[in-house]
C-alpha cells in the first residue's frame, strides 16, 4: 500500500509539473486568472476536481 501511495504522489507531481515545464507563460496566465476567481470560485473548482478524481478512481477500481 505504501508503494501505491508513493506512485500516486509521483504521478501527481509529474502532472502538476507538466504545464509550468512545457508552457510557463500559459501557466502564469492560468495562475493569474485563478487568483482573480476569489476564494469561492477556487473552492468550487477544487471540489469539482476532487469529485472528478474520486469518480475516476471509483470506476478504475
Amino acid at each position: 500500500m505504501g508503494s501505491d501511495l508513493l506512485t500516486a504522489l509521483a504521478l501527481v507531481l509529474i502532472i502538476e509539473g507538466l504545464l509550468p515545464g512545457l508552457a510557463p507563460s500559459t501557466w502564469m496566465k492560468v495562475m493569474r486568472d485563478a487568483a482573480k476567481m476569489g476564494p469561492q470560485g477556487i473552492r468550487i473548482a477544487g471540489i469539482i476536481s476532487m469529485l472528478s478524481g474520486a469518480l475516476l478512481l471509483y470506476f478504475l477500481t
